[in-house]
């Protein structure tokens, strides 16, 4: 009878924290996703209580929407930008912050985090003032290094606006993925390295053959939710720094082209449409990078 007490009390416990978190979780995001995949298909403007269902008449005008070839381009274009840049340069500084013994280490990890704890709008108001062509940072640090001085409309490029919004997303994901490198490049034994020093291994050496075989996990992770948090959440950077996908949709992603879908020109069974294709997409990106990065994980002893 104790037994079945303890066991009973036991799974209680574990169920009041289990519950309510499930709860929570069909309450924001299983049933928002159920509604937004029923109302795609109805052409809804959102703000009247008549609908008509049509469907699957959204999804064959997904299809020849040219701006959305355009939009999934563009979120493809920032993961591959941002997977690059934040991976090579979070790795390299927690690499060189636990490994090099600079003085001052913690300092660092503080001021390459502060980005992560500083909201995204205040970001895109920043980056904004960088790139002001009258005003900003950028055009004056240039103008210190040509006899006139530099006017350049960086955010008013046709072709190459949308490379203008790599290097604030990278900035403010830097800190983070650098935090999850530290964590685990500081759990591999000292040992390992004391024996590769001995066998006259260099640090790329090293490197190669010991941080990034014992990391693989977290990079795994940390690639997989840059994806993610890319492909669902560069809206409000476009929308802060472009405008919403200025100039003429050419930095439009499907997040922003959505919101102008459903919120400002109030056909939300489009842009409910919109957001299904999202969550398809981002689910069979997930599945090809754990598929494509499946590697045996290394153990330490």
């Amino acid at each position: 009878m104790k037994t079945n007490s303890k066991m009973w009390k036991r799974n209680l416990f574990i169920a009041s924290f289990i519950i309510p978190t499930f709860l929570f979780f069909c309450v924001f995001t299983i049933y928002p996703v159920i509604q937004a995949l029923q109302k795609s298909f109805y052409d809804w403007s959102g703000m009247s209580e008549n609908s008509t269902f049509i469907g699957f008449d959204n999804f064959v005008e997904l299809f020849k929407d040219p701006i959305i070839l355009r939009a999934i381009g563009n979120d493809y274009f920032l993961v591959a930008g941002k997977v690059i840049g934040i991976m090579i340069l979070a790795t390299f500084f927690a690499v060189a912050l636990t490994r090099f013994n600079l003085k001052g280490s913690g300092f660092f990890r503080a001021i390459f985090f502060i980005p992560n704890v500083i909201s995204v709008v205040v970001i895109g108001v920043l980056w904004n003032f960088i790139y002001n062509p009258q005003i900003g940072f950028l055009n004056a640090f240039l103008s210190l290094f040509t006899s006139q001085k530099v006017d350049i409309t960086w955010l008013g490029f046709t072709q190459h606006t949308i490379w203008m919004l790599l290097p604030p997303t990278i900035w403010a994901g830097i800190g983070f993925y650098m935090i999850l490198m530290i964590a685990a490049i500081v759990n591999i034994p000292a040992s390992y390295y004391e024996a590769a020093n001995i066998d006259g291994a260099g640090q790329w050496s090293q490197f190669r053959n010991i941080t990034m075989p014992l990391i693989w996990e977290q990079i795994k992770v940390s690639i997989v939710n840059i994806v993610i948090t890319t492909l669902n959440g560069s809206f409000v950077i476009v929308q802060l720094m472009t405008n919403g996908g200025q100039p003429d949709n050419t930095t439009q992603v499907m997040g922003s082209y959505l919101y102008r879908m459903a919120f400002q020109q109030y056909h939300f069974g489009y842009g409910a449409a919109i957001g299904v294709l999202i969550l398809i997409i981002s689910l069979i990106t997930t599945l090809i990078l754990q598929r494509v990065m499946r590697q045996e994980t290394i153990e330490m002893h």
